[in-house]
Parts: C-alpha cells; sequence; structure tokens
C-alpha cells in the first residue's frame, strides 16, 4: 500500500489541534520552538539543522519538540511561513500598481537574502500559511490591476517574481558563503575575480564582459548588485506596460 501523501501541516488539521493532556512542562509551546529554528536555520543553514540540534538549542529532549510537532517538515514549513511574515505588503487601497510591484519586489528580495534557507523550502512546500497566502493575494492583487489580460497575468507574475525569486536566491547565498568564508563580500569578490582571470578558460569571457561591468558602475559589490536589480525590474514593469498596450 502507498504511503499517504504529505499535503501542508495548513491543511491537515496539526496548527489547530488541541495540546495533549500529558504534553511535558518547562515552558515550551510551538510558538517557541517555531522561534528557534527560525535562529537555528539562520545562523547554521537548513543542511545542518535536525530536530536534535534544535533540541539542543532550547535545552530540551528532541522527545519534547515531538510534543508539539509532528513531524520535521511540519516544523520547517511553519519556519518558513514564519520568515514569510516578514515581508511588507503594501495597502491594497493604493492604485498605483507600478509601486506595489518594485515594493513587493524589493521586499520579497529582502527576505530571500536574509533568509538564504528558505529558497529551496519554496519550492518544496505548498505556501499555504497565512502570511504567504497573504503575500499571495498581494501579489494577485496587484496583478489585475496591471491591465494585462487575464490569460497574461500569471505569466506577468512568473516574471517578476521568479526573477526577484532567482535573483534573491543566489545573492543569499553568496552573501552566505562569503560570511563561511570570513570575508566581505567586495574582498570575496576580488579573491573570485583574480582566480578567474588567471585561468585561461574563463579569462576571455571575463575581458569580454569588462566594458559592460565598467559601464554598469557601482564601488562595491552591493552598489553593483542594487543597481542590477533595480535595472531589471524596470525592465520588466516595462514590458507589461508593453504587452498591455499590445494585447489591449
Amino acid at each position: 500500500m502507498a504511503a499517504a501523501v504529505r499535503t501542508s501541516v495548513w491543511l491537515d488539521g496539526k496548527t489547530a489541534r488541541s495540546r495533549k493532556a500529558d504534553q511535558p512542562a518547562g515552558g515550551l509551546d510551538r510558538e517557541k520552538i517555531t522561534d528557534a529554528t527560525v535562529r537555528l536555520l539562520d545562523s547554521e543553514g537548513l543542511a545542518k539543522f535536525s530536530m536534535r540540534r534544535l533540541a539542543a538549542a532550547l535545552g530540551v529532549t528532541a522527545m519534547s519538540v515531538y510534543w508539539y510537532v509532528d513531524t520535521k517538515d511540519d516544523l520547517l514549513e511553519l519556519a518558513l511561513d514564519q520568515v514569510m511574515g516578514e515581508l511588507d505588503l503594501p495597502d491594497e487601497s493604493v492604485d498605483a500598481w507600478r509601486d506595489e510591484i518594485r515594493h513587493l519586489a524589493v521586499s520579497y528580495r529582502k527576505v530571500l537574502v536574509g533568509h538564504p534557507w528558505i529558497s529551496p523550502l519554496v519550492g518544496e512546500f505548498l505556501n499555504v500559511g497565512p502570511h504567504a497566502t497573504a503575500f499571495s493575494a498581494a501579489v494577485l492583487n496587484v496583478m489585475t490591476r496591471t491591465g494585462l489580460p487575464p490569460h497574461g497575468q500569471a505569466g506577468g507574475i512568473a516574471s517578476v517574481f521568479q526573477f526577484v525569486y532567482g535573483f534573491g536566491t543566489v545573492e543569499g547565498h553568496f552573501r552566505d558563503r562569503c560570511a563561511r568564508a570570513g570575508m566581505t563580500q567586495d574582498e570575496y569578490f576580488r579573491h573570485a575575480m583574480s582566480a578567474v582571470s588567471r585561468n585561461a578558460d574563463t579569462k576571455a569571457n571575463i575581458e569580454r564582459s569588462r566594458a559592460m561591468m565598467e559601464a554598469r558602475g557601482g564601488e562595491t559589490v552591493e552598489d553593483m548588485r542594487d543597481r542590477d536589480f533595480e535595472f531589471a525590474l524596470e525592465l520588466l514593469i516595462a514590458g507589461i506596460e508593453a504587452m498591455r498596450e499590445h494585447t489591449s
């Protein structure tokens, strides 16, 4: 017999269940456990996360944690949605859809960069927690007001927010890699560029892109990245404008 397919901690009734009468004392609750999970994931990353390490951070046994969540996946899904609560959603009464897209894109990027471990989880879970649902609603709301026809709105969402997802994921992982190496982003970038420039197979590409990189400007890696993000986002908004006029 095939195993039951997991759906979501939010759909399986697990978040609403009552505490068992014989749950251990000690001041734990699901909120404290979720908070500790986020802190541990931020400090050590997803690959090192385990229920045992979480229990040690809380000063309890792993069995104590399992009184409040059934599985590691349930807890990761709760942690993911908690972080999605950091998204700064725009006021829906504002009718400037371009500014709302910029606002949502910048906020989503910030969350992805600040918590690099969420990127793989976004693709693994259904993202139907309250904070993720609020974000999805804001995205749907603004895209329906762009003037794109209904058949193009899903593509509009993909073009903007899949771009932000990819950009924020790469940026977050780069920052994390620099931190693990004990370097600033600028130090790591100079080290990497020096190594690439000495390699015959990659030096040609660096030379071909030198003029483009110089034209882009920016004194630091963060400056360059911000300029790339802002320009790319404006390209996408311009594309929505063009497609709206083309299909109207």
